[in-house]
């Protein structure tokens, strides 16, 4: 019965900072880890970030390696992204999932967010 919401999504300036959210209505993100990915239409899903399910580790996309942040806050039940120095290649549809494996592979997690739709301006 558990489902993933991802908000945050919008218009966001090019250079400007990107924060998204993913909130777990049945509490899953507290024990399992956690993976970002986006989607630009007519491409793949890609890796952005993960995180473990204690907070401890973390892993981001060489695309997003240092401009990007991925937490989580267990007792909101919810695992947030950021990035920032937002570029046109940062937009899609972003997505967050949650598996209790330790991948950057979409075929690794089981739950999926509907996504949250981000438009970066140029």
């Amino acid at each position: 019965q558990g489902q993933l919401i991802e908000s945050g999504g919008g218009l966001v300036q090019t250079g400007g900072l990107l924060r998204l959210s993913c909130f777990a209505t049945d509490r899953a993100i507290r024990s399992y880890n956690v993976g970002w990915f986006r989607q630009n239409s007519g491409k793949e899903r890609e890796f952005v970030a993960r995180i473990n399910r204690r907070g401890s580790t973390t892993a981001y996309a060489d695309s997003v390696l240092g401009r990007s942040t991925i937490s989580r806050d267990s007792a909101k039940d919810t695992v947030f992204l950021q990035i920032n120095n937002l570029k046109p290649e940062d937009a899609g549809v972003y997505y967050c999932a949650a598996d209790d494996g330790w991948s950057a592979d979409p075929a690794g997690y089981d739950v999926w967010g509907q996504g949250t739709q981000v438009t970066v301006s140029s």
